[in-house]
């Protein structure tokens, strides 16, 4: 299959000393007759070489490049002065040479050889277009000195490896601790059937990897590779932005050549690039279009080629049966021994195979370590590192650290929150082998509303609920998420939701009423894209496998669309008295000290539980600085502060009796 698909044949890339020892002698028998056409000057007939073994680097490299008897000819001369010194006075005295010139030219090639012809050295002939050799300065084209490259002298004596001008920017792709996972293993054999029918002589079509699975783009590459049996070398965009053009030319051609030579397919990796900058997007368009050998591209989003053929295709994570077989293939008989875990492992975090891979040799190294920590919960934590979505820039994580107990509200409220809990932790249950999420994935999205005023509990529900769970919890920065510029939203909202997808993370979109809005009715172009996002947005949340939280203070802002698709809306009221003492009985840590607080005064404060938890911090650090226990004067002087900052007046019936 490679020699249909390099229009050629390779030279293997493991040698036995008998074939070294073969290869040699022919190439030194092969120079020997070369030394005697240069020897006599004065035959009037001009020579030609004698036909060689078929099996040595010299006929191989003539076959790849269909070079003429003549060529051939030519790049044995130009060999001979890598390996015997009098070789250049050879030249500069046989018919055609000049004292001056001691080394091989066409001219002298044009005086010794037979089967001469002038396209041998045409910028066009295989000799020059593919840099077997290198033409230097000179008056005259055919009084030009003529040096064979390096990279085919070493191939000529059997040492095929990559041209050295080409290091560290391309380099061999090796995939280590391959899994099989079906569905990929099917789109590789795809691919490779695809390039298989082409035959020779044709340009095949670029194969385009789309989608944030590197790692199994990567692999799938190198299967194609493998079934086909080519090598696959890797080389990043990003690297070759910053270089001229000639410079991407010749980088190019040294690459066309080694791809046949070497029998290897090039992988362009785009993942990392910046789509908005036009120089990066260029640079691809032009690899596209210019290199012939076969080619595929890992990239995010998909290109458009416009001459050459692209194939598309989407590249997924293993779907959820393949993750499992994928966990208990590298877990081994442990798997048996976790009751059922990894079904829980599965329904959370959605990794790719070299993900899981990689927890569970992590886990393996942590097990030496914590030798009291079940198994699970090493797994759990590390999946929950390697799946932690990559959201600084549109999302602030949450530290959960508030549980059951600090959560003040009544018992309808909290049952709802438990319920919330419930459905996300039996999901795999309900959805995989109750079957309904094969009845179709709209609506299987997990979300929630979380509606009240100002500091009436609703983040600290979310870190609730995330701390029962023991999910990651993102505060969305909707300053960052929403943009006047048409499509910005969109693209930013699928990042987010893209990114905690893999770790199963709780999404809070904290004070969403500016990106939940009502749909406007559309009276310019503006409504109409305002709208778009709103309708993606809809989308999004109903496909989420997580749990995304909406907070919003005023319940009748938000569009009737979301609040028909919101599986769960918990409405949190303002704390009456009862609640407020009970808030105010919590709010002090264990190792806080306190002396003759009374709740029951404290509670007449008409405020909510975010309020008195500033008041009791502020009370805390004015009784630290005075060096005292908290007491219900510093309360006091707290209060009137956070008064002071909410414009409120601080009534005598609600100090009554504090001091």
């Amino acid at each position: 299959m490679k020699n249909e698909l390099l229009n050629g044949t390779e030279l293997p890339k493991s040698y036995s000393l008998e074939w070294q020892a073969t290869n040699h002698h022919d190439l030194m028998q092969a120079l020997e007759e070369v030394r005697n056409l240069l020897k006599n000057p004065d035959i009037g007939a001009k020579g030609s070489l004698s036909s060689l073994s078929n099996d040595n680097a010299l006929d191989t490299l003539s076959q790849i490049f269909n070079l003429s008897d003549f060529e051939r000819s030519i790049l044995l001369l130009c060999l001979g002065m890598e390996f015997d010194p009098n070789w250049g006075y050879l030249c500069s005295n046989a018919r055609g040479g000049h004292p001056t010139r001691p080394y091989p030219t066409f001219s002298v090639a044009m005086s010794i050889f037979s089967d001469t012809h002038w396209t041998a050295f045409a910028p066009t002939s295989p000799l020059r277009k593919w840099r077997l050799i290198n033409v230097g300065e000179a008056p005259a084209l055919i009084l030009s000195p003529l040096k064979i490259d390096e990279r085919i002298l070493h191939y000529l004596f059997g040492e095929n490896n990559l041209d050295e001008r080409l290091r560290g920017v391309i380099e061999p792709l090796v995939i280590y601790d391959k899994i099989d996972v079906p569905s990929h293993q099917q789109l590789a054999a795809q691919m490779a059937k695809t390039w298989e029918k082409m035959g020779q002589g044709v340009v095949l079509p670029v194969i385009q990897l789309c989608g944030e699975e590197v790692n199994s783009k990567r692999a799938i590459a190198s299967t194609v590779c493998q079934l086909l049996d080519i090598d696959l070398h890797m080389m990043s965009v990003g690297v070759i932005a910053g270089l001229r053009s000639s410079e991407i030319n010749d980088l190019l051609s040294l690459w066309e050549r080694e791809a046949v030579l070497y029998g290897s397919a090039l992988l362009l990796d785009c993942d990392d690039i910046d789509t908005s900058d036009p120089n990066k997007e260029n640079i691809i368009s032009r690899l596209m279009e210019s290199i012939t050998t076969p080619i595929m591209i890992s990239s995010l989003e998909r290109r458009r080629s416009h001459q050459r053929p692209i194939i598309n295709v989407d590249v997924q994570k293993p779907s959820t049966e393949e993750q499992r077989h994928i966990w208990y293939n590298i877990l081994g008989q442990t798997a048996d021994h976790l009751n059922g875990y990894v079904d829980t492992l599965v329904s959370h975090f959605n990794l790719s195979a070299a993900a899981i891979q990689t927890v569970c040799v992590e886990a393996k190294g942590k097990m030496e370590k914590l030798d009291e920590t079940p198994l699970s919960t090493i797994l759990w934590d590390t999946c929950r590192s390697q799946a932690r979505p990559r959201l600084h820039e549109l999302a602030q994580p949450i530290e959960p650290g508030a549980g059951w107990d600090d959560l003040v509200l009544p018992e309808n409220q909290r049952q709802v929150l438990k319920d919330i809990s419930a459905h996300v932790r039996q999901r795999m249950t309900v959805y995989e082998r109750w079957g309904f999420g094969k009845k179709g994935s709209r609506g299987l999205g997990i979300s929630a509303l979380f509606a009240g005023a100002s500091g009436t509990g609703k983040t600290m529900a979310a870190e609730v609920i995330a701390n029962e769970l023991r999910l990651d919890l993102y505060r969305i920065d909707l300053s960052q998420v929403v943009s006047k510029y048409i499509g910005e939203t969109e693209k930013n909202l699928r990042r987010v939701f893209d990114a905690a997808e893999y770790g199963g993370a709780i999404l809070l979109f904290d004070e969403a009423d500016a990106l939940f809005g009502k749909r406007s009715e559309v009276k310019d172009s503006h409504d109409r894209h305002a709208n778009i996002e709103v309708g993606y947005l809809l989308q999004r949340m109903e496909a989420y496998r997580g749990l995304a939280i909406l907070t919003t203070n005023l319940k009748s802002s938000l569009d009737q669309a979301f609040l028909r698709r919101i599986r769960f809306i918990v409405q949190f009221p303002f704390p009456d008295a009862t609640q407020r003492a009970e808030i105010w009985q919590r709010i002090f840590p264990s190792r806080t000290p306190t002396q003759d607080l009374d709740p029951e005064l404290l509670a007449k404060l008409n405020v909510s539980g975010g309020n008195i938890r500033n008041i009791a911090l502020n009370a805390a650090f004015l009784a630290a600085d005075a060096g005292e226990p908290v007491q219900m004067k510093h309360l006091l002087q707290a209060a009137k502060s956070e008064y002071a900052k909410l414009e409120r007046p601080l009534t005598d019936a609600e100090v009554k009796g504090w001091v």
